[in-house]
């Protein structure tokens, strides 16, 4: 696959990652490797489509705090459910792994540039104003909450489309405006006082004015389409201001990966239908492509097909279908590469290539498609002589692996070659986590010495090396943390850029299989040879 960085005569400072969906792994999977790619030529940050000031609590796991763990940092570390995404998961462990015993020039930052906000709502500024006076020393609790009152004036969804219910005019929001205006003028007042920890009290009094802004336009008495319109604009102009000051902050040490949706990154206006509503905006990537210039570029997400998320595969005749033809692998190609296409039909669930899109663009990353238990079963079926098993309460398998899949060679079924497992299995095999909505994984008959060749040690010495492993972590070949003494090995959610070392991990298993029943055969009463 095309580096990301050979696309480009110079690496942008602000490089942009999107991608045309929500909830297909394949391009969160792709972004980690992207950034750790990215990493080794000095880039030194990235920045999520998820709140800024949630995010404070991610990068202190990512800076190695005691205090943060994994969970917590998923927990609490992302919005808008992306703390749930396995990928993210690993983003956060590898980006701690590298800044272990690292310089702070070299350290990697984890950033959010999203406000904690959707187009139906937003929260009260409140806790963020509190934040902020308690890292200040200052006792303005009361006031500001006397003019916070009951939080449920804030989160009122029927006011994002019925401006008469918002509190965002009031007085006591106009007054909370000024409040959090006299913060931010503290804040840079006692900098020189109060150095650790003024960043991320920064962050916080610019979220609340944010969120007061973001309020006032759902109050604003315009006609419905244009009010609509405005939020959806505002709101990518926080992340705009966002991306801008995370640029401030990491000018001296190098460039920063965004990762968002290509709506929310690309530089020509972006349009939506909504509730019978034409919406057009300005996304954060278009007013910072204008600030910046050439120093901004956008690679465009492209999407064949997502089992995931019920996506088939696109018409021939369109911008993905073309694409899809030029290879069976993840591909990045310049975007004046792409030629003029058919559009494929919109639905809520993707937002298809267009020419502006395309025109607009430096560069795109077509994924011909995501990769499920399905997937994976359709690539060992092909292979010569294999049967498949799927466990469940038909075949009296046991309840914990019904929907597990079992590949064999030869009738006996003694011993699978491959499984697809989407189960952990109590007080065994927890390990991989695979109770994670989505999470499964590819478990491989290796043998002694594909075992040994990988890994460095033979499959009796695993237990010595089993601490060295993080069994959780996606597109990684592991041992197997239950038959690793046997010659398995595993993969958690192989994603498309690694199918081709699936396959070959696949042809050397269903080998020692097909070895295996020939032998069988050999010794069965009655035969000839």
């Amino acid at each position: 696959m095309t580096s990301l960085l050979d696309l480009f005569a110079v690496p942008p400072t602000l490089l942009a990652f999107g991608e045309p969906t929500h909830g297909e792994s394949a391009f969160l999977q792709l972004r980690n490797e992207a950034f750790a790619s990215l990493a080794g030529h000095g880039y030194r940050s990235i920045a999520l489509e998820s709140d800024r000031a949630a995010a404070l609590v991610a990068d202190e796991f990512v800076q190695g705090s005691a205090a943060v763990t994994i969970d917590r940092a998923l927990a609490e570390g992302f919005t808008h459910g992306f703390g749930d995404a396995p990928a993210n998961r690993d983003l956060l462990v590898w980006m701690r792994a590298w800044n272990a015993g690292r310089p702070a020039a070299e350290r990697l930052t984890f950033h959010g540039f999203d406000a904690p906000l959707e187009i139906g709502g937003a929260p009260s500024p409140g806790g963020y104003l509190a934040e902020v006076c308690r890292f200040l020393g200052v006792d303005r609790t009361a006031e500001i909450d006397a003019l916070i009152g009951d939080d449920a004036r804030w989160s009122d969804t029927a006011a994002i489309w019925e401006p008469g219910r918002s509190i965002g005019r009031s007085a006591d929001a106009q007054r909370l405006r000024v409040i959090a205006d006299d913060l931010i003028g503290e804040l840079y007042l006692q900098a020189p006082r109060r150095p650790e920890g003024w960043r991320a009290a920064l962050v916080r009094a610019t979220t609340a004015i944010g969120l007061l802004r973001y309020h006032a336009e759902a109050a604003a008495p315009l006609p419905q389409e244009e009010r609509v319109a405005r939020l959806v604009g505002v709101r990518d102009a926080l992340m705009a201001e966002n991306l801008l000051a995370i640029r401030c902050a990491e000018t001296h040490r190098g460039p920063t990966l965004v990762f968002a949706h290509n709506r929310h990154l690309q530089r020509h206006p972006s349009t939506m239908t909504m509730s019978g509503m034409d919406l057009t905006w300005f996304s954060a990537g278009a007013i910072v492509a204008t600030l910046l210039g050439d120093r901004y570029a956008m690679i465009a997400g492209s999407l064949g097909a997502s089992p995931a998320l019920g996506i088939e595969a696109p018409e021939p005749s369109t911008y993905e279908g073309r694409l899809q033809q030029l290879t069976d692998l993840p591909r990045y190609l310049a975007a004046a590469e792409v030629e003029p296409a058919g559009q494929r039909t919109h639905d809520y669930r993707y937002f298809p290539l267009d020419r502006a899109t395309i025109d607009q663009a430096d560069a795109v990353l077509h994924i011909p498609t995501g990769v499920d238990p399905a997937v994976l079963a359709d690539r060992i079926l092909a292979l010569p002589g294999v049967d498949q098993l799927v466990a469940s309460k038909e075949n009296d398998s046991p309840e914990g692996a019904w929907g597990d899949r079992f590949f064999y060679v030869g009738p006996d079924r003694r011993q699978p070659f491959a499984t697809i497992v989407e189960h952990d299995v109590p007080g065994f095999d927890e390990a991989s986590q695979l109770d994670r909505p989505g999470v499964f994984r590819l478990n491989l008959d290796l043998g002694r010495a594909e075992f040994e060749r990988l890994f460095g040690f033979a499959p009796k010495d695993f237990e010595k090396h089993r601490d060295e492993f993080d069994f959780a972590r996606l597109d990684t070949v592991v041992p197997h943390p239950g038959y690793a003494l046997y010659g398995f090995g595993s993969i958690v959610m192989p994603g498309p850029h690694l199918l081709p070392e699936v396959d070959r991990l696949l042809a050397i298993a269903h080998a020692r299989a097909v070895d295996r029943h020939e032998r069988a055969t050999r010794r069965s009463p009655g035969h000839e040879g």
